[in-house]
C-alpha cells in the first residue's frame, strides 16, 4: 500500500477561493541548512506550533515551516468551518470507551479549546468571520431519538458530567423547530461558533513569518525523516528540494503521518472526506433566502454523523457548508478509508449534496414544479486523520529524542489543535516540561505503550477479519 502524502492539483474548497498572499511563499530562494527546529504541516497545528514557540520567547529558535503544497491547503483548509466542541454524543461515547473521567477531561478541554480559540481571534483582531451561534445534535429517527433521551436521563441524573450544563435537550414537540431540521424527533442544542479556518491559520503564519522571522517554504514536500540524528544531534529531513538539518522536527502532518514515521501506521490513518457549499437558487422565494435558526449536525443514527452543516451569511450571499454524507459511500472503503486522494471527488456523494437541503431542512423544501431550493456551488475532499483509539496523538514521538507529534484529530481538530499545539510547544521550548504539566488530556499522549496496544489491536481485528473472509468463501 502506497505511503500517504499530499497529491499535487487538489480540489478547491470554499476557504481557498480568497487566496492571502503567503499561500505560495517561500521565505528564501533555497533551503536553509540548519535549524534548530522545523515544522512539517502549515495547517492549523503547524501555524499554531510556530505561534506559541514564539511567543513571549525572548532567546527566538530559527524555524522552518515545510509544506507540501501550499499554505494551509490540508485538513484545515478543507473542513465545514465549525468550532464546536462535542457535549454530549461524543463524551457518551467516550464514556464509554474510556471513562466517565476522561471523557469529562476531553469534552472540557474542548470547551476550553474553543474559548483559547475565540480569545486569541479577539485578541489579535483576526478578520476570519467569527460567529458565536447555537448548534445541535439532531436525531430524525424515533428509536434513535428514544434512545439518546434515554441516554441523557442517565447521564443528567445519575452521572456527574459538568459540560452537560451547557447542553439542552429538545423533545419531538420543538426539536424541528430549534434545530430546522424536517423531521426532527429529538434535539440537543449547545454554544458553538462558526469561522473561516483558513483565514485564522494565515493569520497566524503571517504573524510567524513577519514578526517571527520563521521561513515558511510552501511547495516543499518532506519524503522522508533520518530514522537517527547525525554526531551533531541534527534530524535531516529529506525533501523535494533538498535536505533541512534541524534538533528537533515537529509533525504537525494529521492524516499523512504514517508517510514520514511508519511506526503511526495503524495509530493514525488517512480518511476521506467530502464538504459541499450550497446556495438557494436564485428564483428561490423570499422564505427560502433565510438559513434556520441554527448550524446543527443531523446524526442519522446514534455515533454515526450522515451530514453536518453551518449557515453562513456573508458578502457572497446566503451559503450552507455542508459535510458528510457517508451513507451514500461508505460501503465502498476504498472510497475514504487509507485514501489521500483530495484531487478527485467521490462520485457518489455529488449528488447527495445536491438534494440535501430540500429534504433536510425546514424552509428549503424543493418546488412542487421539480425546481430544487439550493444547488451545488462547489464540492471538495479532504484528507482527514483518523486516529486508531479515536483521540489524537501528541508529545515525543517514542524513541526517538527531538522529534514531536501533533496529529490524528480524527476530523475534530478545530476544538482541540490550539491548546494541544501550545502544550506541546511549551514541552519543546523546555524539556523540563512534562506532558502532565500541559494541561493536554492524559488520553491524547503518544506512548510506545500506546502504540503497542493500538498494533495488537489493530492486529487481532485483521485475523478476524481474514477468519470471516474464510467463513463467508467456503
Amino acid at each position: 500500500m502506497a505511503r500517504p502524502y499530499p497529491v499535487p492539483n487538489a480540489t478547491i474548497p470554499f476557504w481557498r477561493t480568497e487566496l492571502h498572499e503567503l499561500d505560495s511563499h517561500r521565505s528564501t530562494a533555497e533551503l536553509p541548512g540548519k535549524q534548530d527546529i522545523v515544522i512539517i504541516g502549515a495547517g492549523f497545528a503547524g501555524a499554531a506550533l510556530a505561534h506559541y514557540l514564539l511567543q513571549d520567547n525572548p532567546s527566538r529558535p530559527s524555524i522552518t515551516i515545510l509544506e507540501a503544497r501550499e499554505a494551509c491547503s490540508g485538513a484545515t483548509g478543507r473542513n465545514g468551518g465549525q468550532l464546536r466542541p462535542d457535549l454530549f454524543v461524543a463524551v457518551a461515547e467516550r464514556m464509554q470507551a474510556l471513562g466517565l473521567e476522561t471523557a469529562n477531561q476531553v469534552a472540557q478541554f474542548e470547551v476550553d479549546n474553543a474559548r483559547a480559540v475565540v480569545a486569541l481571534v479577539e485578541s489579535e483582531g483576526i478578520a476570519c468571520d467569527l460567529r458565536a451561534v447555537t448548534t445541535a445534535d439532531a436525531f430524525e429517527d424515533a428509536g434513535d431519538a428514544a434512545k439518546m433521551k434515554k441516554l441523557w436521563d442517565t447521564m443528567t441524573k445519575q452521572l456527574d458530567v459538568p459540560t452537560l450544563r451547557a447542553v439542552t435537550f429538545h423533545g419531538s414537540e420543538d426539536a424541528e423547530r430549534v434545530s430546522g431540521i424536517r423531521g426532527a424527533k429529538a434535539a440537543f442544542t449547545y454554544p458553538a461558533h462558526l469561522l473561516w479556518p483558513y483565514k485564522l491559520v494565515m493569520h497566524l503564519l503571517a504573524g510567524a513569518v513577519r514578526r517571527g522571522g520563521v521561513n515558511l517554504q510552501t511547495h516543499t514536500l518532506v519524503h522522508e525523516v533520518s530514522d537517527t540524528p547525525d554526531a551533531d544531534g541534527y534530524w535531516s529531513v529529506a525533501t523535494s528540494r533538498g535536505v533541512v538539518k534541524a534538533r528537533k522536527v515537529l509533525f504537525a502532518t494529521n492524516g499523512y503521518t504514517a508517510g514520514l514515521l511508519p511506526e503511526y501506521d495503524e495509530a493514525i490513518y488517512a480518511a476521506r472526506g467530502t464538504v459541499a457549499r450550497v446556495v438557494p437558487t436564485t428564483s428561490s422565494p423570499p422564505s427560502r433566502q433565510a438559513p434556520p435558526p441554527p448550524p446543527p449536525p443531523t446524526l442519522g443514527s446514534s455515533g454515526m454523523v450522515e451530514s453536518y452543516y453551518g449557515a453562513r451569511g456573508d458578502a457572497q450571499g446566503l451559503s450552507l457548508i455542508v459535510g458528510g454524507g457517508g451513507v451514500s459511500y461508505r460501503g465502498d472503503r476504498s472510497q475514504w478509508y487509507r485514501n489521500f486522494d483530495d484531487s478527485t471527488l467521490i462520485a457518489a456523494a455529488v449528488p447527495y449534496f445536491g438534494s440535501w437541503a430540500g429534504r433536510t431542512l425546514v424552509g428549503w423544501e424543493d418546488r412542487g414544479d421539480g425546481e430544487k431550493a439550493g444547488r451545488v456551488d462547489r464540492v471538495w475532499t479532504g484528507i482527514r486523520g483518523y486516529s486508531y483509539d479515536s483521540v489524537p496523538h501528541v508529545g515525543p514521538v517514542p524513541s526517538k529524542p527531538g522529534l514531536y507529534v501533533c496529529a490524528g484529530f480524527h476530523g475534530h481538530g478545530m476544538p482541540n489543535v490550539l491548546l494541544c499545539a501550545k502544550g506541546l510547544a511549551a514541552m519543546v521550548r523546555d524539556s523540563k516540561v512534562a506532558f502532565a504539566d500541559t494541561g493536554i488530556p492524559a488520553c491524547y499522549e503518544t506512548s510506545a505503550a500506546r502504540l503497542r496496544k493500538i498494533a495488537e489491536g489493530a492486529a487481532a481485528k485483521a485475523a478476524a477479519r481474514a477468519r470471516a473472509d474464510i467463513y463467508l468463501k467456503y
